[in-house]
């Protein structure tokens, strides 16, 4: 009997949060991370925590402790980094709370145990970290909404937008009652993968969490994507049809019965961008 993989997970929660990452589902991130059985040995979130501020506002310390609660609740342990407050050359008071040296020291010495690491965040100051877990062995996944380095997506084994990842961060236009993600009527998101000079194209979304993350051939059954039909009259006017197929464009829209096969597929409307990859 193989081992289970060993997964390690470091998020850099104010770096999400400031770029598109607000709520977040961890657990989703953690079922994402050990999608194929892999075991988190290590589950470490980096928030900021302005002491100072939960001092005088009562509602803030709340809401934080909340929040801390809950990812502990999915295992996670939480790291504390405290905003310090200094006045900048303009008198201008400023906080700062880095915990990129931690997180990347961190990660390091704990790679010897890991199989695979999956960081959570934009920030292109880890390029040479996942280098050198890379080099300890470890397989490196990235995973990050908006802002994300240019440099740190190339240097992963695998990036992934967080849009893309069923669930993990709701629909930026969810209505009450909106179906699951996936269902027929639900909104999901997407990239265009195949484009036509006729004025339509495909767009690949991922249906489920599991195994077979790079099967993309929607035929086959291993693939946990699916394609659905979009005409270019449903695209936002901010989209140049002539810049399609991209794997840059992040859309979100509606699963729709098909006109063309009503009852064995989908189609999507209500098409918007809400990422995109630079």
């Amino acid at each position: 009997m193989s081992r289970k993989t060993n997964i390690g997970v470091y998020v850099d929660a104010t770096n999400l949060m400031r770029n598109g990452g607000y709520g977040m589902r961890y657990d989703v991130l953690r079922e994402f991370a050990c999608r194929d059985g892999g075991e988190a040995i290590r589950l470490n979130v980096y928030a900021s925590y302005d002491a100072d501020r939960a001092q005088e506002d009562p509602t803030y310390r709340r809401k934080q402790m909340r929040f801390f609660s809950s990812l502990r609740d999915f295992g996670f342990k939480v790291i504390e980094k405290k905003i310090k407050w200094f006045n900048d050359e303009l008198g201008n008071r400023v906080g700062k709370a880095n915990a990129d040296l931690e997180m990347a020291v961190e990660a390091l010495l704990q790679s010897k145990n890991l199989d695979r690491v999956v960081i959570a965040t934009g920030d292109g100051d880890f390029v040479q970290v996942v280098k050198a877990l890379q080099n300890r062995g470890c397989r490196v996944e990235v995973v990050a909404f908006d802002n994300v380095s240019r440099d740190l997506r190339r240097e992963a084994d695998l990036f992934v937008s967080g849009y893309l990842v069923p669930n993990l961060i709701a629909p930026f236009t969810r209505d009450r009652g909106m179906k699951e993600w996936g269902e027929a009527g639900s909104r999901v998101r997407g990239l265009c993968y195949n484009h036509m000079e006729e004025g339509y194209g495909f767009f690949r979304y991922m249906t489920r969490i599991g195994k077979g993350i790079w099967i993309t051939d929607t035929r086959d059954d291993a693939s946990p994507y699916e394609s659905v039909f979009f005409h270019d009259s449903q695209l936002p006017p901010e989209v140049n049809p002539l810049d399609l197929p991209s794997r840059y464009h992040v859309f979100e829209f509606d699963l729709v019965p098909s006109e063309r096969r009503p009852g064995e597929a989908f189609q999507a409307e209500n098409i918007n961008i809400v990422g995109l990859l630079r």
